[in-house]
């Protein structure tokens, strides 16, 4: 399970599904490549700012979830989850790139949606509306969301 990640004057839990299809939609992920897919994932954990919580594939698209840190955006994420894995696919497995003319592996798009472990959208929003009115109900917990921070 992610935990909060705290920094000298912050404390985030930001997580983001996304989701990358292989250049054009071919079913080219089969288990020997969705493993090289995770082994790749943690590489890049361990040099950047990115933490795989889950990563999961079909065989012409992969689920990232992942948690990162407010100074990268969605885009800088997708960027270099894109373009490491992209390289070090074709350097691991060659046979890879006859399966996919042109050099890339995804596609240029992606999907991208952030993932909520506090409340869903309707539960923040009310909690948001409420703020400066005496509003003593669930969202009390809430409440205590930077506790231990200085």
């Amino acid at each position: 399970m992610s935990e909060h990640i705290i920094k000298g004057h912050n404390k985030t839990l930001l997580l983001y599904h996304l989701v990358f299809p292989v250049k054009y939609r071919r079913g080219v992920i089969k288990e020997e490549l969705g493993e090289t897919i995770k082994a790749i994932g943690l590489e890049i954990s361990e040099r950047y700012e990115i933490h795989f919580v889950e990563i999961g594939a079909d065989e012409d698209h992969v689920h990232y979830m992942v948690q990162s840190v407010p100074k990268l955006s969605v885009t800088e994420i997708v960027t270099t989850i894109k373009s490491i894995t992209a390289r070090e696919i074709f350097e691991r497995q060659p046979e890879i790139r006859q399966q996919l003319w042109g050099g890339n592996f995804w596609t240029s798009g992606y999907y991208a949606n952030t993932v909520g472990r506090y409340g869903n959208e309707f539960l923040i929003q009310q909690y948001v509306k409420e703020q400066g009115k005496k509003y003593d109900r669930i969202y009390r917990g809430q409440l205590t969301m930077f506790e231990g921070l200085s």
